[in-house]
């Protein structure tokens, strides 16, 4: 089952964000606290959104979509946010984070969610879904293509972070 995330649900997504940071051998890089993921999402400007994968069993007592909540039973996550594409002129969803545990992989957790996500974008007239994925993590690239996804090869992706941000920032009178 997918559902929207709940405040509730805080916690088991943070989990998640950090059990993926390991997973592709970032978690040094991983600083996301409950707070912070709480302020993006439910503060007074939310600006990141998310969908939750709910494992059948914890749900199977007859909870809806709306009824289900509080983050025990989460076994996988999308967290997004909307961009914008001046060339189609519409909104789209950037997938920032997609995880569904190990042990809960190959069940359409995965599958699941994108759809969830697809159907919001075409709920609301929304022309992309994108992600990245890094280069090695060929399982994942496997299942993306699988579903119709290709890689956007001819872009690079560029990011100022750190040090190097701070310094342009600088400059800004």
């Amino acid at each position: 089952m997918i559902r929207t995330a709940t405040r509730e649900d805080i916690p088991a997504m943070v989990s998640l964000v950090y059990e993926l940071a390991e997973y592709e051998r970032l978690v040094d890089q991983c600083h996301l606290t409950e707070d912070q993921l709480a302020e993006v999402m439910f503060g007074a400007r939310p600006t990141v959104y998310g969908l939750v994968a709910v494992d059948d069993d914890s749900a199977a007592d007859g909870r809806d979509d709306s009824a289900s909540q509080g983050g025990d039973d989460v076994v996988g996550m999308a967290i997004y946010f909307l961009n914008f594409s001046t060339w189609e002129g519409v909104n789209g969803i950037y997938l920032e984070d997609l995880y569904v545990r190990p042990h809960m992989r190959g069940k359409g957790f995965g599958k699941a969610l994108l759809t969830r996500l697809a159907a919001e974008c075409t709920r609301n007239g929304y022309r992309r879904l994108e992600w990245s994925v890094l280069d090695w993590n060929t399982p994942s690239i496997a299942f993306y293509e699988s579903l119709g996804a290709r890689p956007q090869s001819e872009w690079t992706t560029y990011r100022l972070t750190g040090d190097p941000l701070d310094a342009l920032a600088a400059t800004d009178r």
